[in-house]
């Protein structure tokens, strides 16, 4: 298991790319007013200025500017993974592991994991649905205006990147059309 410590920086601008467990999905352009929701809630916990966002079908790159004295990225990104999972499980949208064999074993197990995808400590009724997001995410400490200039472009034109629209304009779901 790493050791992964993050930064801690109060006030600090971060980029970030989040992705769904199942990177062929497109459960976060179909659901993207339950995200949208799930940020809103976040926001009103605890603030934090949006300097850029676009949602793809199975990922996300954002970035942020955090409250002064305030460092506390994790906790607003696992509120809102927590936020959309939880929405999503209710409304029977996630995503469930593959069906067990006769022996107890689920097919496709390169899927599931060493624990045939029952989490320790999990629940009954959870022990059949398969993680919506992956388990962490990457961030990147914003070094100065240039690098957020950077960061913010790269936000936008990533549905370019990925052959989803010809122009950064006609992708809806990014802070391109408030601010680009």
């Amino acid at each position: 298991m790493s050791s992964y410590l993050r930064p801690r920086i109060p006030g600090a601008s971060v980029f970030f790319t989040v992705a769904l467990a199942d990177r062929g999905s497109d459960l976060l352009v179909r659901e993207v007013e339950v995200l949208r929701e799930a940020v809103r809630a976040t926001l009103v916990e605890r603030s934090f200025r949006i300097d850029a966002w676009v949602v793809l079908p199975d990922h996300m790159h954002c970035v942020w500017t955090l409250p002064e004295g305030d460092d506390g990225y994790g906790v607003r990104m696992g509120a809102i993974k927590g936020r959309f999972t939880r929405a999503i499980r209710r409304s029977g949208l996630a995503p469930t592991l593959p069906p067990r064999n006769p022996y107890g074993a689920r097919a496709g197990r390169e899927r599931v994991g060493p624990r045939g995808g029952v989490r320790v400590g999990a629940s009954p009724d959870l022990r059949d649905e398969a993680p919506v997001w992956q388990k962490r995410f990457w961030e990147h400490h914003i070094r100065d205006e240039e690098d957020f200039r950077n960061h913010v472009r790269y936000c936008w034109i990533n549905p370019v990147k990925h052959g989803l629209v010809e122009r950064p304009e006609d992708w809806p779901y990014s802070s391109y059309h408030r601010d680009g």
